[in-house]
């Protein structure tokens, strides 16, 4: 039994130090840059859509209820307790099955879940019930992680597994177009509830701001950590200064979304194609999980059509689906499934051609 926990007693003694145990000297090829330090980073990077998210809770609540009294710190305060319960559950039982399945293996725990875990309580609805979302946590980390090997094997993003498995199994909780909304005074309310989100709600009958302003900010509903598009922008900057994500990915998902959008347009359908980036979970995902390194494309060709498939899709999905009104989990649970694909033939591309100059040559 000792030695099946030993696994996790290491995970937690050298949570915030290096262990004297690592490669000081040989030939080997030593990097400042290891699995902790990049999840850590990623963290951190998450860190600002985190906090303004609770902040809108708290004002989404204000306007749904009419209550002006809240400063930014009160309205800070109200969303980091409705907020906190959610981490509680997706930490304790996400990294219980991590623990457990590195017992299981004999190996080492890894940090992959650390920003699995931190990103499930903001692509979800605040209101969402707790034993829903741990029934989730559990099937996203059990079948779509550990199964394959643990971190760096998965195939699919945890997080957004974590909402697939919410949105398929418990719709009328959870689904593309509901989320923390904002309704008259007057309504009979609630502590919590949902409802359409600007991509589903005609701006005339919504009952808060659906200017660009607004949906730039972030002042407007939406999963927890999705509105805000500045604090997710800050996020972006933190990702590629410190080389954890691809610009690649990023940009070419933008054009992607701008591509079919400007398509879309042309054929009088849909939303101008450059404020579809800033509803919904576009930049949050594009930013956070379609940059993922383990489930992403490898290859710097593959990168491009990785995120340009992603950003296609999502706007495709939002188009021409009107039963859903957002698309990028789907869209990325879908690059993330074509991703070896797109890999396997950029090499094969590559290798071809190196052959044929050899035989030139």
């Amino acid at each position: 039994m000792k030695k099946f926990w030993k696994a996790t007693v290491d995970a937690f003694e050298t949570f915030l130090h290096v262990p004297g145990t690592v490669t000081l000297k040989g030939s080997h090829v030593r990097d400042s840059v290891d699995l902790k330090r990049i999840m850590i980073i990623a963290v951190i990077s998450v860190i600002p859509a985190a906090l303004f998210g609770m902040w809108n809770v708290g004002y989404q609540h204000g306007l749904a209820t009419g209550d002006t009294s809240l400063n930014i710190l009160g309205n800070w305060w109200y969303g980091f307790l409705k907020v906190l319960p959610l981490y509680i559950v997706a930490y304790v039982v996400g990294l219980f099955i991590e623990f457990f399945s590195s017992g299981i293996r004999g190996e080492e725990v890894n940090e992959g879940y650390l920003m699995s875990g931190m990103l499930i309580p903001l692509i979800v609805p605040v209101t969402v019930p707790l034993w829903m979302l741990a029934l989730a946590v559990a099937f996203a980390v059990i079948f779509g992680k550990e199964v394959f090997g643990g971190t760096g094997m998965n195939i699919w993003n945890p997080a957004l597994l974590t909402r697939a498995f919410l949105f398929f199994s418990y719709p009328s909780q959870m689904s593309g177009s509901e989320c923390w909304i904002a309704y008259k005074p007057t309504e009979q309310l609630v502590d919590g509830f949902t409802g359409a989100t600007p991509l589903a709600l005609d701006g005339a009958t919504a009952q808060y701001s659906t200017s660009i302003c607004s949906e730039f900010i972030g002042t407007i509903p939406g999963s927890v950590g999705e509105t805000s598009v500045i604090a997710i922008l800050l996020g972006a900057i933190i990702l590629l200064w410190t080389g954890v994500a691809s610009w690649k990915i990023m940009v070419s998902s933008v054009l992607g979304a701008l591509f079919v959008g400007g398509i879309g347009n042309l054929c009088g359908v849909g939303i101008p194609c450059w404020e579809q980036l800033l509803l919904g979970g576009f930049a949050f995902g594009t930013v956070f999980m379609a940059t993922d390194p383990v489930t992403s494309a490898q290859t710097e060709c593959g990168k491009w059509i990785y995120g340009f498939l992603i950003g296609a899709l999502c706007i495709t999905v939002r188009l021409f689906n009107p039963g859903y009104a957002e698309g990028m989990m789907l869209a990325i649970l879908l690059g993330n499934t074509f991703a070896p694909l797109i890999d396997y033939c950029v090499t094969s591309r590559h290798i071809s051609k190196r052959a044929k100059k050899l035989k030139v040559a």
